[in-house]
């Protein structure tokens, strides 16, 4: 063989050996698993940070940190901080989805305070649970029968009823009051990707929010302490039918949330506190949660995972909650969950843009859940600690130390 054509062939096959090496099997294999993955078609917001509008997963890795889940099938999610809103890692987090009832979160965040006390007790009319979406998950509200407050707001999250989020919304003032109200309350928080049409989060034309929006309703709504108390709540009594003249029976309503109730092949994560899970058709399964570990505190969306495996939205927040609690400290923020315009206008400065302000803390309070106690009878999770969020002298502060609610009780540990 000619010299200078030798030498040419050992120059393209050291060349090829060094692109086997840098590029090896597994990263090819990775990047076509990601092919496959659906994508945002449309430019997405870059509220929190201009790395939270990128499609794709976005995580800075320090040393020592792990990995990201390998199981991961969502075509949205987010892990944050609860306290100080650092977003620890992302994928398509502004992405805007059918949220299914993972919006109700908003609604009770928009209308929780105003109907008070939680006492109230309220007539139903036939009115009144009529325009509820076919196949709706419903509670068992009943016409022409009394209800709580606290009975409905039950309703709502534990089993998700959009007939108790129907007579909730004609207490508020009707159905398009409510709407109306949610989207001026999202608008409030920063979450513009929501746009509402229904109160209950139930399919409807144009109706979206995003893993990002949804996480910013659970921040707000968890400073609320009859949030807290709800979204925590893994059984209850709910009242029935019956007849005049005799004793109304209860029954009893579960949490859906898997997380916290557990279920075949998914158990309860130890210090969850809530907050809500949703599926419809076009939404497929979302779930937002919050929970909490060595004091710290994440929240994590997860919006319709393609996985086929049972319960995949549980088992991708938990782990990814898994990560994030063996990630804090080791990795840099790549965006934040930006305080309310309100806290934004009382400091006399703008929301923040991006991750390289993420030195700003905008602490939320978190509520955090953790089994104890002996009874066999899980009736609520434990809310340890708490939100409130001050807005005065535009200051977002932290208050974990808020009593626990009446009506919890600690979940056995196993």
């Amino acid at each position: 063989m000619p010299a200078l054509k030798k030498t040419v062939m050992t120059v393209l096959s050291a060349a090829l050996l060094s692109v086997y090496v840098v590029s090896p099997a597994g990263a090819a294999d990775k990047d076509k698993t990601d092919d496959k993955l659906p994508k945002p078609t449309g430019q997405m917001s870059t509220v929190g940070g201009k790395r939270l509008g990128e499609v794709g997963t976005q995580v800075d890795l320090g040393p020592g940190a792990p990995v990201l889940p390998k199981e991961l099938s969502a075509r949205s999610w987010i892990v944050a901080d609860a306290e100080d809103g650092q977003v620890l890692a992302s994928h398509n987090a502004h992405w805007r989805l059918p949220p299914a009832s993972t919006l109700k979160m908003l609604f009770a965040d928009t209308v929780l305070p105003a109907l008070q006390p939680k006492t109230m007790t309220h007539m139903v009319t036939e009115d009144e649970l009529a325009g509820i979406g076919e196949g709706s998950s419903l509670v068992g509200v009943k016409e022409d029968h009394s209800y709580t407050v606290h009975d409905l707001w039950l309703g709502v999250f534990l089993r998700s009823g959009n007939d108790a989020v129907h007579v909730l919304s004609e207490m508020y003032g009707g159905v398009p009051a409510t709407v109306a109200a949610m989207q001026r309350h999202a608008e409030e928080l920063q979450a513009l990707d929501t746009t509402v049409v229904s109160p209950d989060g139930y399919d409807a034309p144009r109706q979206v929010s995003s893993a990002y929006d949804l996480t910013l309703f659970a921040r707000s709504g968890m400073q609320k302490a009859d949030f807290r108390e709800y979204a925590a709540t893994a059984t209850a009594d709910f009242p029935g039918g019956g007849k005049k003249g005799k004793k109304r029976e209860s029954f009893e309503i579960q949490n859906t949330n898997r997380l916290i109730t557990g279920d075949i092949g998914v158990d309860p994560y130890q210090g969850i506190a809530g907050v809500k899970n949703g599926y419809t058709t076009h939404a497929g399964n979302t779930f937002t949660g919050i929970a909490e570990r060595d004091g710290k505190v994440l929240l994590v969306t997860v919006m319709n995972p393609s996985s086929e495996e049972s319960h995949a939205v549980y088992k991708e927040a938990a782990h990814l909650l898994d990560w994030g609690f063996a990630a804090e400290g080791k990795v840099t923020p790549v965006g934040e969950l930006v305080p309310p315009r309100s806290a934004v206008a009382a400091k006399g400065s703008e929301p923040a843009a991006g991750a390289d302000k993420a030195e700003r803390k905008h602490p939320a309070a978190a509520a955090t859940a953790a089994p104890a106690g002996s009874s066999g009878v899980w009736t609520a999770l434990s809310v340890i600690g708490g939100m409130l969020v001050v807005l005065a002298g535009g200051v977002f502060l932290v208050n974990r130390r808020w009593p626990l609610p009446d009506l919890v009780r600690r979940l056995p540990r196993r």
